[in-house]
């Protein structure tokens, strides 16, 4: 990933952040020439076909040259930054740089974007600012504020949380000590962390959304509109690139059926306020996404065969004996499917979990490269957008996508009679080369049948 030349100069080259990715686009420089970097420092933040990943540098320095410049796609190999090692420590870091013992906590980054069955985000989050000054200091000491791991609050006093939440506060950045508490005899809840970001994030970030949406490069290459212009045109690139590529393989590959059902849900939405009262989802995430999640993990457990793969190379159906569900996300960067691994395995309250820091990370704009592969169904909440419902195409490489509409109040016969009742229209996308009408149609049945009866979790699962 480095190599030296002989004028004392190391050189960072692009890495392969993901698996067998060949290029990255630079979103965002930390630096600039002139400025003093330490092993393990973040120079740079980089878009792949997957994810935005921040790079750390191996060795200590001054930088040199910064290669490309901001929205330049670079090839995996390409260096992308030089570094000046001849000074002192620097050069023997440079060599064998020193691991870092205490990593900069990693912070939530100025995006916001919408998980599809959660909505709009409250609230962009901080990004880390860049860094101007030079470092003379080790960086492995970040500040107490942002370990998340609770520290002593004003009275001395160790706060009290549950291990998931303070490693939620620790992913988040956030100080256990500066937390209200909500819980029984002071406990802090997911609820109260996801609170103290909210004002957190509200504090100045002048440099957040501006690397991502509009980089310098990119407006060379496409001239920004003026008021009277008639047409925009934006690069295709990152993740919106590679969604497009896959959804247009998956659409021409896979001979897609979709079945429609109209249900229900008013014993769902019930039980989704019932839970919200219950002890064992204290501070966790409850709606109805929730229980349909569960319903359809019950579904494919009546109809294994749903839950597969169509191998074209080996001309096999690869029948998997797990369900990494994966929930689609809209953020301004493209659709991205990050999946609950092995949520088959989840009790209610572990799916909660799942969910909630599924929702936590992507609208910190985390998610890893990892969380996004492996799937093996999706479910897509179109009905947030206030739509009936749609024809979701395949996640590549999966068998099935469940589309869940808007939950309206509607008139319904109930018990003989026409009563107001609440509503959705759920549509399930097949590959029809591994399910065909009649297995669909079961795996969708048996979802509705749940949502109007919930009840039926506690039996068939």
């Amino acid at each position: 990933m480095t190599t030296m030349t002989d004028t004392a100069l190391a050189e960072f080259k692009m890495p392969d952040v993901g698996e067998g990715l060949t290029e990255a686009e630079i979103l965002k420089w930390y630096v600039a020439p002139g400025d003093t970097v330490t092993d393990g420092q973040v120079v740079c933040e980089v878009e792949t076909a997957k994810a935005a990943v921040e790079l750390p540098i191996p060795f200590n320095g001054v930088v040199s040259e910064l290669r490309f410049p901001e929205g330049t796609t670079v090839d995996v190999g390409q260096v992308i930054i030089s570094v000046d090692v001849s000074g002192g420590a620097g050069a023997g870091a440079s060599t064998a740089p020193e691991p870092v013992t205490e990593p900069e906590p990693a912070e939530p980054q100025g995006r916001q974007p919408v998980l599809v069955g959660y909505g709009v985000a409250e609230s962009s989050t901080k990004r880390r600012a860049r860094r101007a000054e030079s470092v003379d200091a080790p960086v492995a000491a970040p500040e107490p504020a942002a370990q998340g791991q609770g520290g002593l609050n004003g009275h001395g006093v160790r706060p009290l949380a549950k291990p998931p939440v303070r490693k939620l506060a620790k992913d988040l950045g956030v100080d256990l000590a500066t937390v209200t508490p909500s819980g029984p005899d002071g406990i802090i809840t997911r609820e109260d962390v996801h609170a103290a970001v909210a004002p957190a994030a509200a504090e100045p970030a002048p440099q957040a959304p501006q690397a991502v949406e509009a980089p310098a490069p990119v407006a060379a290459s496409a001239p920004a509109a003026g008021a009277d212009a008639r047409e925009t045109r934006v690069p295709v690139k990152g993740v919106r690139k590679a969604t497009a590529q896959a959804m247009v393989g998956s659409a021409f590959t896979a001979p897609h059926v979709t079945e429609f059902v109209t249900v229900d849900v008013t014993r769902t939405m019930k039980l989704v306020e019932e839970l919200k009262q219950d002890r064992a989802f204290e501070g966790l995430r409850v709606n109805p996404l929730l229980l349909i999640s569960k319903a359809l993990l019950v579904a494919i457990k009546r109809n294994p065969e749903v839950n597969a793969a169509w191998d074209e190379a080996n001309q096999e159906i690869v029948q998997k004996h797990y369900v990494n569900l994966g929930i689609a996300a809209a953020t301004p960067r493209g659709l991205i499917v990050p999946n609950i691994k092995d949520a088959h395995a989840k009790t209610l309250p572990e799916l909660a979990e799942a969910l909630g820091e599924l929702v936590t990370t992507a609208r910190a704009g985390k998610t890893s490269p990892g969380a996004m592969q492996g799937g093996t169904v999706t479910i897509t909440n179109v009905g947030v957008f206030g739509v009936d419902t749609g024809t979701p195409i395949l996640n590549p490489g999966e068998s099935a996508i469940l589309a869940v509409g808007s939950i309206k109040l509607q008139p319904w016969v109930h018990k003989g009679k026409v009563k107001p009742r609440q509503v959705t229209t759920l549509a399930l996308s097949f590959d029809h080369r591994l399910v065909d009408g009649e297995l669909g149609s079961k795996v969708l049945a048996d979802v509705a049948a749940i949502l109007e009866r919930p009840k039926r979790l506690l039996t068939w699962a």
